[in-house]
């Protein structure tokens, strides 16, 4: 068995896209996967399966719809995967707060003559940087006046994606090392 972190997209503690943890961790547990810790209101699993990452985002995803409601995006990393996330952080130094950066995780990768097109805008005083199955966005401001956001990357680069900050990353990383 291998140690997954999910990240599940767009979750809300209330709404159409709500997801009630408890229920989430019993919904898994009974459908075989062991292991299963939840973290926060927002969709953040760390959980043990046989299954390949792209089966249990399938998987996830099923049994989330027909379960608890909601039909949600899941994209799955290891904690290696988070990790080398982390350590490729293009935004480091005094400049760019670590609270001011914002860890994507796209479900699939996206077409390179999207990014290509996207990176090619001016975004100002935010920076996004792309690369492979991971974006990163340094937005000095509030994130809710930003321009740059999860919602726009997935409308310009057409895939799935999550948006974590680094404390709940870091988090995932170290429940995926326990186990």
């Amino acid at each position: 068995m291998k140690t997954y972190i999910l990240l599940l997209r767009g979750v809300m503690p209330t709404g159409k896209n709500r997801v009630p943890m408890a229920l989430l961790r019993q919904v898994l547990s009974d459908a075989g996967f062991q292991q299963v810790r939840t973290w926060i209101q927002s969709g953040n699993v760390v959980l043990r399966s046989d299954l390949t990452a792209r089966e249990l985002e399938l998987r996830v995803h099923q049994l989330i719809k027909e379960q608890i409601g909601p039909e949600l995006a899941i994209v799955v990393r290891t904690g290696n995967e988070l990790r080398q996330m982390i350590d490729n952080n293009p935004f480091q130094g005094e400049e760019h707060p670590i609270g001011r950066v914002f860890f994507v995780s796209f479900q699939e990768r996206p077409p390179d003559e999207k990014v290509q097109a996207l990176l090619a805008q001016d975004f100002s005083s935010e920076k996004l940087l792309i690369d492979g199955m991971s974006a990163y966005m340094f937005i000095p401001q509030a994130y809710s006046d930003s321009k740059l956001s999860n919602n726009f990357l997935e409308r310009k680069l057409g895939v799935a994606a999550t948006t974590r900050n680094f404390n709940t990353i870091t988090k995932m990383i170290a429940w995926a090392e326990e186990e």
